[in-house]
């Protein structure tokens, strides 16, 4: 496979998944968990975090978590299913969601 696009890139990662399990393991495990694309890859994630925040991936991996049924009254509804993507950082190195990008 060849170069990833920048363009591709900027749209694999859509939102930080911000969670007391999520803030422990960035404490913990040195690693920040990501809500992405459901077609994005190990590689494209590791590469649009370590451009995106200018930090050193070591490891980068994906949970594809199932929607859950709802109900209101008889009718029935599904959630829709998503990818979640937990990637390690290099020691010594961090994401800080509170101050912005």
């Amino acid at each position: 496979m060849g170069a990833i696009s920048q363009e591709r890139l900027l749209k694999v990662i859509l939102a930080p998944v911000i969670s007391e399990k999520s803030t422990r393991m960035a404490d913990k495990l040195n690693q920040v968990v990501f809500r992405v694309l459901p077609d994005a890859t190990k590689q494209e994630i590791g590469a649009a975090v370590a451009s995106l925040f200018k930090v050193e991936v070591t490891g980068v991996q994906v949970l594809n978590v199932k929607g859950k049924v709802k109900r209101s009254g008889r009718v029935t509804g599904r959630r829709d299913n998503w990818k979640k993507a937990y990637v390690t950082l290099k020691p010594g190195q961090d994401i800080d969601f509170a101050s912005g990008l």
